[in-house]
């Protein structure tokens, strides 16, 4: 999923595709008649990283509908079919051709990108039998869920060494990037932008967030007898399901609106009293009747059903975090929404 543009830094060229966006491809197509090549290129591939526009970007870019999108949810939109009718309506076929093709060049040009059309067994017993430092490399640049499913299917012996590489890893060369993912690519060519990002404390924490709880234990322990003080840093910076309870209502009732109702129920099953008085809060006085009869009903549950779910309900948190729907404090210098 392409990353979500932060509202508060939009440039012109951004704020111009999430407008044009937002207003349809028969209007668009009418402002792209007036523009010149090049202008239709530079918002035609701010267009193509945008899968889904936010209250919080429609705020920005058009004030006009603030009272309107004001606490909705987000808007989903097909940018690649949006981008590719609008062209082809716009430009001659051979300019609109070269367009989307460089288009498709430079999403493709995106290390690891692939990963998330590839079996996750398939991809971890490949990924298992290279060096640690290889596998630290590898997870560190591949986008944050992928790596989560494939440390969950590490051996556990391997768990906390990559953690602790991915950790202390520096920046990495944009050929040793390319030339890894090329060669991993071509292994599982049939199963399935620039590089040199760094690993460090967040990106292995985004991992940890998605693994499940063995996992989770592994590679904490691992990391507390190599490095108490790292280990501290990435507890300071994980966010965990009683965590939100620091949140506000406004984003708490986001969070509620992307949960299930049996994976909130299973959730509640060992909170904290604190944590269901916020659940409860936030909930309409029959969905908190309907919560309430469900979890006098419910039965001994495996305790391993109950961190999935509190995991699920943490995940929803920080996918709307990622879209710019709400913030969460934990790391953030306590910054809430």
């Amino acid at each position: 999923m392409p990353k979500a543009l932060d509202p508060e830094n939009l440039n012109g060229c951004q704020k111009a595709a999430v407008f044009l966006m937002y207003m349809g491809e028969e209007y668009t197509t009418q402002v792209f008649l007036k523009m010149k090549e090049q202008e239709i290129a530079d918002i035609a591939f701010e267009m193509s990283k945008v899968d889904q526009i936010t209250p919080a970007m429609l705020k920005v870019v058009c004030a006009d509908f603030n009272v309107k999108f004001e606490g909705e949810s987000k808007i989903v939109v097909e940018g690649d079919s949006f981008i590719k009718n609008v062209v082809n309506k716009t430009l001659k076929d051979k300019d609109a051709k070269a367009i989307l093709d460089d288009l498709e060049k430079k999403k493709q040009d995106k290390p690891f990108i692939w990963s998330r059309n590839v079996n996750v067994n398939t991809l971890s017993t490949y990924i298992e039998g290279e060096h640690p430092q290889t596998i630290a490399m590898i997870l560190a640049h591949m986008p944050a869920e992928i790596s989560s499913e494939i440390m969950m299917h590490l051996a556990d012996e391997l768990k906390g060494d990559i953690a602790m590489r991915i950790a202390r890893l520096g920046q990495i060369s944009e050929d040793v990037v390319r030339d890894v993912d090329k060669a991993l690519r071509y292994e599982l060519s049939g199963a399935v932008g620039p590089g040199g990002k760094a690993g460090g404390l967040e990106v292995l924490v985004d991992i940890i967030n998605g693994v499940d709880k063995s996992t989770e234990d592994a590679v904490m322990e691992y990391v507390e007898e190599d490095d108490a003080d790292m280990a501290n840093e990435i507890r300071k910076l994980m966010f965990v399901f009683e965590d939100l309870t620091s949140v506000d209502d406004t984003a708490m009732r986001e969070i509620l609106k992307k949960v299930e109702g049996q994976q909130l129920t299973y959730a509640l099953k060992t909170a904290t009293e604190e944590m269901k008085a916020k659940i409860f809060a936030n909930l309409s006085q029959r969905a908190g009747e309907m919560l309430k009869d469900d979890l006098d009903a419910m039965g001994p549950v495996r305790l391993a059903e109950v961190e999935e779910a509190q995991q699920a309900v943490v995940r929803a948190a920080k996918e709307l975090e990622a879209d710019g729907t709400i913030t969460l404090g934990k790391g953030k210098d306590d910054i809430l929404v």
